[in-house]
């Protein structure tokens, strides 16, 4: 099994809105991928909440059946789709992927 986690710091502005909205954004196209491969075994995305300590906005947590299933995931065209859009509105990236 391989495990996915990338982490993203949203601009303050960015396409037109701020970064509350966003974050929201992101988070719904994310979860517009949690199904399109079947090795996804989880996908859970958040964003940063109130309260709670965060250093990054918006953070993605999948699981993969296999190296190929992720690369699957990442070559898949709703995903790629997503690419313009969070480089126009990400600050930063973070991502680790490792196998158990």
């Amino acid at each position: 099994m391989l495990k996915h986690i990338v982490m993203w710091q949203i601009k303050d502005q960015a396409e037109g809105a701020g970064k509350a909205a966003n974050a929201l954004k992101m988070k719904a196209l994310l979860d517009d991928c949690a199904d399109i491969v079947p090795g996804i075994l989880k996908f859970e995305t958040a964003v940063a909440q109130p309260g709670l300590e965060a250093t990054y906005d918006v953070v993605l947590y999948a699981e993969f059946a296999s190296r190929a299933d992720l690369d699957a995931y990442q070559a898949h065209p709703r995903h790629v789709a997503l690419k313009p859009f969070f480089s126009a509105v990400r600050q930063g990236r973070q991502c680790m992927d490792y196998e158990i």
